[in-house]
């Protein structure tokens, strides 16, 4: 019995590969992507096949599965990037040497509590917003106003001390 749903699922696939690529084609507009979707949906109408083949609505469930492939596919975070023959990359910046990172801290300390703990923890320790206001027991607009006025401070502190 299961060879001979194995020959049915073979036979449907032969005859219909081309259609369906087309239609994968027609949803997401790059022929290798078609490809990725089409070998996904057809995995899936293979485990589906035994009860899927008595009531002829195969191609539906291909449809199917194509379009909410192409959409799963689309919320992966790494679908979100995309590549470029010229990437915006820049290159990393230059350590600080002593005297600079020392008076970098000199300013950071003269900054009121909160300013200071939000710059450390956003800038310095490369935390979000989120986790910002989650380690300080803070709403993220307070973060964000922090860390804001904390910025413009080091701006006027360091601008200052670069004149003197």
């Amino acid at each position: 019995m299961r060879a001979h749903l194995e020959e049915e699922y073979v036979a449907f696939v032969a005859a219909r590969q081309q259609h369906l690529r087309r239609i994968a084609y027609a949803i997401c507009g790059d022929w290798h992507r078609a490809d990725d979707l089409l070998q996904t949906a057809l995995t899936k109408l293979y485990l589906a096949w035994p009860r899927l083949h008595r009531d002829g609505r195969e191609e539906a469930y291909v449809r199917t599965i194509l379009v909410r492939a192409d959409i799963d596919e689309h919320r992966r975070p790494w679908r979100r990037e995309r590549s470029t023959n010229a990437p915006p990359d820049r290159p990393a910046p230059a350590l600080l040497g002593f005297e600079e990172r020392a008076t970098l801290l000199d300013a950071i300390r003269l900054l009121p509590d909160m300013q200071r703990r939000t710059v450390l923890l956003r800038h310095w320790l490369g935390l979000s917003v989120e986790e910002t206001a989650a380690e300080l027991g803070i709403s993220e607009g307070t973060v964000k106003s922090h860390t804001s006025r904390a910025l413009h401070s080091l701006r006027s502190l360091l601008a200052e001390d670069r004149t003197s």
